[in-house]
């Protein structure tokens, strides 16, 4: 399996509020939150890595330049306006196959993830699988609708009648939904919900694949709250 991690952003917030790190080396008990990312898609048998920082992370780049991995890694260095165009500029780099792509400050169990990556790279009936979580914290959530057995039917910007599940920001997908993003590119679209629709509208196939908490780092008093869930 491939994977990728989106750390281009500023971390605004963070630096507003007195952390002084970049967030992709803002540290989770001891370790740096890409760094900790690298470390368990090792454990899950990654193939490859790709990762894109901006142009004004040079401490990320020295870190990512004194790493000895045992798999390719790729690291592209772009300020890019949004998530979905530094996954357009990763796409460039990253080898064919299914891969799982995630921002650098969504924070999970490992166990949890490593079952869902596992059931994708099981899977041959969708062409992805979207991590979804029932936990509800984020300031503008992405509504995931789905029908009995997981499909995603639609994503919908506000809460609805029976509404279970947002986006997890976790997105294991076939090399099908590239297209897709090189057409979003095309046609202008912006941000990776807009994307994610574009998916369904293209017709692929996509299963929701709960997890029952995943937490973004984007406040300097996530970072303890992030600590004592990976700890608990």
């Amino acid at each position: 399996m491939n994977f990728a991690i989106i750390a281009a952003g500023e971390g605004s917030r963070l630096v507003q509020e007195g952390v002084k790190k970049p967030k992709p080396l803002v540290e989770l008990n001891g370790e740096p939150m890409i760094g900790r990312l690298i470390s368990i898609f090792r454990r899950c048998n990654a193939t490859s890595i790709s990762i894109i920082v901006n142009e004004q992370m040079t401490e990320v780049r020295e870190y990512l330049d004194s790493l000895i991995l045992p798999v390719p890694l790729k690291v592209v260095v772009k300020s890019t306006p949004s998530s979905m165009h530094s996954f357009f500029e990763l796409s460039k780099v990253m080898r064919p196959g299914k891969f799982c792509l995630t921002t650098v400050d969504t924070i999970f169990r490992e166990n949890d993830f490593a079952r869902y990556v596992a059931s994708f790279e099981a899977d041959d009936d969708y062409d992805g699988f979207m991590a979804v979580t029932p936990f509800i914290e984020d300031e503008k959530p992405l509504y995931v609708d789905v029908d009995d057995h997981f499909a995603i039917k639609a994503f919908r910007d506000e809460p609805y009648e029976g509404a279970k599940y947002i986006s997890g920001g976790i997105y294991a997908l076939s090399e099908k939904a590239v297209a897709v993003l090189d057409d979003c590119i095309v046609r202008g679209v912006s941000r990776m919900r807009n994307y994610q629709r574009a998916l369904i509208e293209a017709g692929l196939k996509l299963k929701a694949y709960p997890i029952f908490k995943i937490i973004d780092v984007d406040h300097a008093s996530d970072i303890a709250t992030a600590e004592q869930f990976i700890n608990s």
